[in-house]
This record gives structure tokens, sequence and C-alpha cells, in this order.
């Protein structure tokens, strides 16, 4: 993986994660659960690395953009 960069992390907030999986399924099913919670610049491809085996992938998380439809649901009163 490419070193991060401070511009990337320029505010607190901001998330650089490196993602490393058995194939592109696993990787991507991460990324869409991640973006489904917060700001994320999504990839559209995966990378490998010579020798090694599985898939890596790159994105970018703003955890100050918390997405309405994505936030999980409240706890339900369980009153006896």
């Amino acid at each position: 993986m490419d070193p991060i960069r401070e511009a990337h992390l320029s505010e607190p907030g901001l998330l650089v994660i490196d993602v490393a999986g058995r194939d592109d399924a696993t990787v991507f099913a991460f990324q869409a659960a991640i973006a489904r919670l917060w700001g994320t610049s999504t990839a559209e491809h995966t990378t490998r690395d010579v020798g090694q085996p599985g898939v890596r992938l790159r994105m970018y998380t703003d955890l100050r953009q918390v997405l309405e439809w994505g936030a999980p649901p409240e706890p339900e009163s369980t009153a006896t």
C-alpha cells in the first residue's frame, strides 16, 4: 500500500482505511457497510500485491458526515 500522506488527514474525523481481504466481493462488502454509515469515497477496483494472497482496497472516510439513513437503529425499550 502507498503511504498515507498528511493531506489525507488534514482535519480530525478523517480516516484512511486500508482493507485486505480474500477476494473482491469481501472487501467491496466491507466498503459498502462503511459507506452506509459515513461519508466515504468508494473505490471501484482492488489491487493485488505480487506474490501475496488476497486483494487490497483503500478508502477515505469522514466520520463527521454521519448519514441519516445509515444510522444504527435506536435500541428498543423492553419494559415489562
